[in-house]
């Protein structure tokens, strides 16, 4: 028998499953299951990313300098207190190992985003649940539950996958409540959907221990590149570059990045279809006497009578070439995650379950 063995937590930590973008039968698939932009990426973003390509040979830079000044620019941040990873993940990875281990306590709420409790693993930390109430984050449930051990507290605002988000004071109530030892990292993957919120940023800029991080990969269209960064204090962002790997972005991500970032137009536009359509699915859904809370991101948790119902909802779609996203894992084994499309995906959408609840 080996004797070589994995650190402790590693073998704890049960893989992460992504949504599924294919149905047996079907080359015609209308992927709703992974919350990503029905638009697709920006065109400026396409021709950086081609631009680029014909650099490829050369190392990319070291620092992310020409990224983290267009973020800066943009987000009216210091480009010091920038860092930038493989998407927002690998940010989240950095916080966590680098301030968290064997013995301390990862805190997250009931229905947070199932990379918590793997980051937490990975770390050799203990991964520790909230209870949120009815399905939003619980201030005070989370304040209670910190400890001694207690090092860093993850958050996503809007959640996911409920769609819920907690109001701006509340945040800074949490990040007050705090002690000092424990760091709270507000994940705002879905910032730019919810009208008006700031992802966090005053309180990044503000507090000592608050990090906020965002990611590439929801509005600007560029999940398949894996793009994300964080922003906080800079004693924090010095010790997570220290772990960041030197060449962690390619030439052709920090292109097509940077010039996302600085199309504020695509933003803007991309937020407003996705807020009509985002409204248009909630009011059918309703309609037809499904549950739904108010959401604030790129999706609708769709709850149904039982995890049968939601079975057979998912089915109906599935036979028309859908695909949306079960979240059982996340403790409702009733309801369907449907990501936002645009005007023509959302009718079919609301058009297949209108035929489902009619029974025809």
């Amino acid at each position: 028998m080996s004797q070589i063995t994995p650190q402790p937590g590693i073998l704890d930590i049960d893989l992460y499953v992504g949504g599924k973008s294919t149905l047996s039968g079907r080359d015609d698939v209308l992927k709703l299951s992974s919350n990503e932009n029905p638009l697709g990426a920006p065109a400026s973003a396409t021709n950086a990313l081609t631009e680029a390509a014909t650099g490829v040979h050369l190392y990319p830079s070291t620092d992310h300098a020409g990224l983290r000044a267009a973020i800066g620019d943009v987000w009216n941040l210091d480009p010091e207190r920038v860092i930038c990873g493989v998407g927002s993940d690998e940010v989240l990875q950095f916080v966590t190992q680098a301030f968290s281990g064997p013995g301390d306590e990862i805190l997250y709420p009931e229905h947070g985003f199932s990379m918590y409790p793997i980051l937490a693993k990975m770390a050799g930390a203990t991964p520790v649940i909230a209870p949120e109430t009815d399905r939003i984050v619980d201030v005070d449930a989370m304040l209670a539950a910190v400890t001694k051990q207690t090092r860093v507290v993850l958050l996503a605002n809007p959640a996911n996958p409920t769609g819920t988000m907690i109001s701006e004071s509340d945040l800074a109530r949490l990040a007050d409540g705090l002690p000092e030892y424990v760091i709270l990292v507000i994940d705002g993957a879905y910032t730019e959907y919810a009208d008006g919120y700031d992802g966090g940023a005053a309180l990044a800029r503000t507090r000592p221990n608050v990090l906020m991080t965002r990611t590439f990969s929801k509005i600007y269209g560029l999940g398949g590149l894996r793009i994300g960064w964080g922003y906080g204090p800079k004693d924090l962002i010095d010790v997570m570059t220290r772990i960041r790997q030197p060449f962690n972005l390619s030439v052709v991500q920090l292109a097509a990045a940077e010039a996302a970032v600085r199309d504020t137009q695509w933003v803007k536009d991309c937020a407003a279809l996705n807020a009509d359509q985002r409204a248009r699915l909630v009011g059918a859904l309703r309609q037809l006497g499904v549950f739904c809370d108010d959401p604030h991101g790129n999706f609708v948790l769709a709850r149904f009578a039982d995890s049968s119902e939601a079975d057979n909802a998912e089915a109906a779609l599935n036979a028309d070439g859908i695909l949306v996203r079960r979240v059982a894992g996340y403790g409702f084994p009733e309801a369907l995650r449907i990501t936002v499309g645009d005007a023509d995906q959302t009718g079919r959408v609301i058009d297949v379950l209108r035929q489902w609840r009619s029974g025809t």
